[in-house]
């Protein structure tokens, strides 16, 4: 079989859509099936193309033996929302037309957040005249919504119709929560074509460790209780509460905890003003880093705080940090609630606090960091929680959907292997 997977992450990028489509692609690959993706200059989050990449019409390379196709896009930063809507419309379109030249696709993939990814994905199938899926990361636009990073009415209504004329249009939707698929249910997409392939982990390179002393004495952190955030500053994330519960933390005496901040994103540059205007010591911002010197950084964590904007929608999300942190067995102070709530509880693997609730994780940063047999607890039950989210497992009950679609698909008489 030959897959066709649209996505505009990909590595070098670090982020949660871009691990997930690396990782599932390279289990398909080992398991014998060819794969391509398009996608563009790595360049998320700061829209600066990384280092050694050009932002070109046309350049290929190969992962693990994944096709990799890069095509042009508009890159844009965090300097609006209708930049950010050029820039997707950009790799709509490139996409679209680089689809053209990949020929014997049986199935072809278009990945979210945003969904003009899976607009293009649509096409290349009423094209090619074969089957394709609509990979449900997130539900836009119901989480710029959220988020009110537009406020017109009128353009989100636009959307979320085209949104749900994409649901229909799919072969499938592999949805990345349960509770995503319950919501496309209630506004009348078919439950018996929608499925769930939840993230998780690649156990193999998040697993426990001991604390990188280098890195440790680097930072300054030796003899510090060590709460960081990893991943992502951007506006759903609401990170003006770790700011403030440093502030209260600062104002303590003899306080150990020390806030480690890194990632970039949207807001990075604002959270990192703020404070600096508090005159923090206790926190220190740091910039993104590769996938393979992340596991270092997740190292020298005594506790991962996951937080969201106390939102609905937000209950039906499932960030995917939990499970690296269950990988490496670092106790998670979670502030979500809903579903990925339900999770961290059921596995045992960390405690909750109120979303947007600085003095609620304050309170609960002082539990963990005074009660060792707690997070010994939370760090033991990790590891046997991870297995359960094991990528490659995950990315085998993706491909099972893939298979049937296509035998399904040949079975009413579309020749999965005629060329267009």
């Amino acid at each position: 079989m030959r897959i066709l997977f649209l996505t505009d992450n990909f590595p070098p990028e670090v982020n949660a859509p871009a691990s997930r489509t690396f990782e599932h692609c390279r289990e398909w690959v080992a398991a014998g099936h060819e794969v391509v993706v398009i996608t563009c200059a790595p360049n998320f989050p700061d829209g600066r193309v990384f280092e050694g990449y050009r932002n070109r019409l046309w350049q290929t390379e190969h992962a693990e033996g994944i096709k990799v196709i890069r095509v042009w896009s508009f890159i844009t930063g965090n300097q609006g929302f209708s930049l950010r809507i050029i820039d997707y419309v950009s790799f709509m379109i490139t996409s679209i037309i680089a689809s053209l030249f990949v020929r014997r696709v049986d199935v072809i993939i278009g990945t979210s957040p945003q969904f003009f990814t899976a607009c293009a994905a649509n096409v290349v199938s009423l094209v090619k005249k074969r089957p394709w899926i609509f990979e449900l990361r997130d539900i836009w636009p119901e989480s710029i919504r959220a988020v009110s990073a537009i406020n017109n009415g009128f353009i989100l209504d636009l959307l979320e119709k085209l949104e749900l004329r994409l649901y229909r249009r799919a072969d499938a939707v592999i949805s990345v929560t349960n509770a995503f698929k319950d919501n496309l249910i209630k506004r009348g997409i078919d439950g018996a074509k929608i499925f769930v392939v939840t993230n998780g982990v690649d156990t193999a390179r998040f697993k426990p460790m001991a604390k990188d002393f280098d890195l440790l004495r680097r930072l300054r952190l030796e003899g510090k209780f060590v709460a960081g955030y990893i991943g992502t500053h951007g506006l759903a994330h609401g990170l003006e509460t770790l700011i403030e519960a440093a502030a209260l933390l600062d104002e303590a005496p003899q306080c150990s905890t020390h806030f480690l901040m890194l990632g970039g994103g949207a807001e990075r540059e604002r959270l990192k003003a703020l404070a600096e205007a508090k005159g923090l010591s206790n926190m220190t911002f740091l910039d993104s880093v590769s996938k393979d010197e992340v596991v270092r950084y997740w190292s020298l964590l005594d506790a991962s705080i996951v937080h969201l904007k106390r939102d609905d929608l937000f209950k039906t999300v499932i960030p995917s940090k939990i499970f690296e942190c269950m990988g490496m067995g670092i106790p998670i102070l979670h502030g979500v609630e809903g579903e990925s709530a339900e999770i961290v509880h059921s596995e045992g693997v960390g405690i909750s606090f109120e979303p947007e609730n600085a003095e609620d994780l304050v309170a609960r940063l002082r539990t963990l960091a005074n009660d060792g047999n707690l997070r010994r607890s939370l760090s033991q039950a990790g590891p046997p929680a991870a297995a359960r989210y094991r990528r490659s497992a995950l990315a085998g009950k993706m491909l099972e959907i893939l298979v049937e679609l296509v035998a399904r698909q040949s079975r009413r008489g579309v020749n999965p292997r005629r060329e267009t």
